[in-house]
């Protein structure tokens, strides 16, 4: 979208395609914005209302055509049920699916009467920035491959915001959640590329051509340089694979000092076929999105760079495949890692925990004093959480709380799993090494996190599982099937609000 216009006066009396309008479900006939656009139309909006024919319902959609009763042609009325159940994430779901509406009609321009979706519990700026996010993020495409058809496509150019709030202030709310908005679309469209054209060289190229645009200092190790460190974790999951390893790295720097670094972390899974603990043909398909962590992390620097908060940052992806070949780790290997521990190789379909150990070593080499992790981990957490919500295991319950305040604050559930002594005592029970890498199916997405534990060490950690939320099968408010971009936002919130 080329042009965002906030200004102030009646919403309702200058031409537009399309106005979006917010109808909340109220005992009362209709009240402030609503009440002048009712009485334009001599009360037959209250006289739909109580018809039924125009719904209050949560998320429902209504078109309503002006007859030449005002300039705007027509109305797309959402519905965002009582006032007392209406938060933030409600309101953006309810908003995406206007949107989706309004792109379905191929209008090049449309407008929003923002006042009728302000309420007492959700200011101005709160709610332009949720309009901002949900119409970047549910009118997204995947563009795809296919031959393209000789019609032109039509693209909406121009969204115009009527309010009584300070129109600076709007607009650039309005900006922020286009923000948070397109760089989970860019994190969605890394997932949804074919490894074929998305290798590690790829995400390494990416990082470097994001470096340059957002002023980031960048490092990409590549495997001479992690052979000399001693990354064995990593370059043992390499070793099966034609293309060459990448440890991808960003800083920003957002304070005069290197200190207080948030370390975030992710995994760059290009694809993963299980290497000798081969996958089931079933199994393997869409194995390119293994590389999801990554693009949550991209996509976070992304807004970070955009936004540019007071803020100190390294960002890690250690990028590779898992392939198989006569040179491929094997189960029963015994391999070192970057911080000195040795790990018995029991399942090289547990690829994804030794490329992180590496990279949350190397971060904390960087100077990180608090580390969060993002990764397709574990089948296990689909099977405990389903496909709905991320899980979390940590060792800093200061830390967590933080990340489960930014997941709120962006509509992104997660759930906090377990972690034992007992849990930590299963990837210790090796008889022949400091560590195994998978100690069994049983709390598989628990043993997945312990593992991690072991390198994230003393330092505040949070792992999140995002193996049931990277994906979805079925279009939704705010995007269509395919990658979901999740932990972007979260992530890019728990930095810009860190305190």
């Amino acid at each position: 979208m080329d042009v965002i216009h906030a200004q102030n006066g009646n919403p309702f009396q200058t031409e537009q395609a399309c106005m979006i309008v917010g109808l909340l479900d109220k005992p009362e006939k209709f009240s402030g914005p609503l009440q002048v656009l009712d009485q334009m139309f001599k009360g037959e909006f209250t006289n739909l209302v109580k018809s039924g024919d125009l719904s209050a319902k949560f998320k429902s959609i209504h078109t309503v055509h002006s007859l030449g009763l005002s300039p705007i042609k027509r109305f797309i009325f959402v519905g965002l049920g009582k006032e007392k159940t209406l938060t933030a994430s409600r309101l953006r779901e309810a908003i995406g699916k206007a949107c989706k509406k309004i792109k379905e009609m191929q209008v090049q321009s449309f407008s929003v009467a923002l006042d009728s979706f302000i309420h007492a519990g959700l200011s101005g700026g709160c709610v332009a920035q949720l309009f901002g996010e949900a119409f970047t993020m549910a009118t997204y495409e995947f563009p795809g491959y296919k031959q393209k058809s000789n019609e032109p496509d039509v693209t909406i150019e121009k969204m115009s915001v009527f309010t009584n709030e300070p129109q600076q202030e709007i607009e650039k709310s309005l900006k922020t959640g286009m923000i948070y908005g397109k760089a989970t679309n860019s994190a969605r469209t890394l997932v949804n590329m074919p490894s074929n054209l998305l290798n590690p060289a790829y995400l390494a190229e990416y990082a470097k051509d994001m470096a340059k645009q957002l002023a980031f200092e960048l490092e990409i190790l590549e495997k001479a340089e992690m052979e000399k460190l001693g990354m064995g974790a990593m370059l043992a999951v390499n070793q099966g694979s034609e293309e060459p390893p990448y440890m991808i790295v960003l800083k920003y720097q957002g304070q005069e000092q290197w200190t207080d670094v948030i370390g975030l972390v992710g995994k760059g899974i290009t694809f993963d076929t299980g290497g000798y603990s081969l996958k089931p043909k079933s199994g393997i398909v869409e194995m390119k999105t293994d590389m999801a962590g990554a693009a949550s992390v991209l996509g976070a620097m992304e807004i970070i760079g955009e936004l540019r908060p007071d803020q100190n940052v390294v960002a890690v992806i250690p990028a590779t495949d898992n392939m198989v070949s006569g040179k491929a780790f094997k189960p029963d290997d015994v391999i070192t890692s970057l911080n000195g521990k040795t790990i018995e190789i029991l399942n090289t379909d547990a690829e994804g925990r030794l490329v992180l150990a590496d990279a949350i070593t190397y971060a904390k080499m960087q100077g990180a004093e608090y580390l969060v992790d993002a990764a397709t981990l574990t089948g296990g957490v689909v099977v405990a959480l389903g496909l709905d919500k991320t899980g979390a295991l940590t060792n800093d319950k200061d830390l967590f709380e933080k990340v489960l305040e930014a997941s709120q604050k962006t509509g992104e559930f997660i759930w906090r799993l377990p972690l034992t002594e007992k849990d930590k005592e299963r990837v210790r029970s090796s008889k022949i090494a400091d560590l195994n890498n998978s100690p069994g199916r049983e709390g598989h997405a628990i043993m997945g996190g312990a593992f991690l534990a072991e390198f994230a060490e003393a330092t505040p950690w949070v792992h999140l599982d995002i193996a049931g939320t990277a994906t979805t099968k079925k279009a939704h408010e705010l995007g269509p099937s395919g990658a979901t971009g999740v932990m972007v936002r979260t992530l890019a919130a728990l930095v810009c609000d860190h305190t």
